[in-house]
């Protein structure tokens, strides 16, 4: 009977660890895809919130899209510039214009103070623009 309760707990500590799971990933485009010019850049996140820049509750974020950027590190601040895109209002999606070439981007999910929630909800995908 005790083994029963000891597996039945078990389980649930199991499942409610895997409902908290986080990750961040990109609905478009995908990794190794061909791109025109101007593409739209969908982006989802599980596990977390989306909220607005400035808001410093638990569990919330908003997303950076990075361009041929190095990675940013746990508690670092995400620089704002030409090749770190911040999506402070909480959007999801974007419209993107690159010049033709060969591009990594980085989808980095950051607290409201845009630190970087590091390596567990980051995700690169390299594609190509014509």
């Amino acid at each position: 009977m005790q083994i029963k309760f000891v597996l039945v707990g078990l389980i649930s500590i199991l499942c409610s660890a895997w409902s908290y799971a986080q990750s961040i990933d990109f609905i478009e485009p995908k990794d190794g895809d061909t791109v025109p010019t101007t593409f739209m850049v969908k982006m989802a996140v599980t596990g977390m919130k989306v909220a607005p820049a400035g808001e410093m509750a638990a569990g919330t974020g908003h997303h950076h899209l990075l361009i041929n950027a190095r990675d940013i590190e746990e508690g670092y601040t995400i620089p704002n510039d030409n090749q770190h895109k911040h999506f402070g209002k909480g959007q999801t999606e974007t419209e993107v214009f690159l010049q033709p070439g060969k591009y990594k981007l980085t989808l980095q999910f950051a607290d409201g103070a845009h630190r970087s929630y590091g390596e567990k909800l980051r995700k690169s995908i390299e594609i190509t623009v014509k």
